[in-house]
């Protein structure tokens, strides 16, 4: 397995890998949408994205990261806001190590922190973020506002 940051040229593979991870989150699939979505996100630098290869070159998992920055402590942050791994490539440490991509990088970069949310019933993803160091938020809460 091989894990490299994403470029433009590999819209093909991660839109189907994009597609099956707003699937799993009970979205309607909608190629066209997804790579039209990942396309702005690289054509405006607006993400990072890592992938994941296996032997033969077939894309198997990503991760993408939003920056963003923490006022109170005057710092960049990056917000791992997807991470997927291909039902057929789980339990192979493909998540893990999209994880230590992530954090690699972020590092290099200067970051204080990454931070990501997922879903109450996510129970496996919630297993592997904490195996790895990532800790619960107990402090704050989250919220959101729908605005459409």
């Amino acid at each position: 397995m091989t894990i490299r940051r994403a470029t433009a040229d590999d819209l093909d593979a991660l839109t189907a890998l994009f597609d099956a991870y707003r699937v799993f989150y009970k979205q309607p699939s909608d190629m066209a949408g997804a790579r039209a979505f990942l396309a702005e996100r690289f054509a405006r630098e607006e993400s990072v994205i890592f992938l994941a290869c296996d032997e033969a070159g077939a894309a198997i998992g990503f991760t993408q990261l939003y920056p963003s920055f923490t006022s109170a402590g005057m710092q960049r942050i990056y917000i791992l806001n997807d991470l997927f791994v291909a039902q057929g490539a789980r339990r192979q440490g493909v998540g893990t190590a999209l994880l230590d991509a992530a954090t690699s990088f972020a590092r290099e970069a200067g970051a204080a922190r990454l931070a990501l949310s997922t879903a109450f019933d996510n129970l496996a993803a919630q297993s592997v973020y904490e195996a790895h160091g990532w800790m619960r938020d107990e402090q704050f809460y989250s919220y959101n506002f729908r605005l459409g």
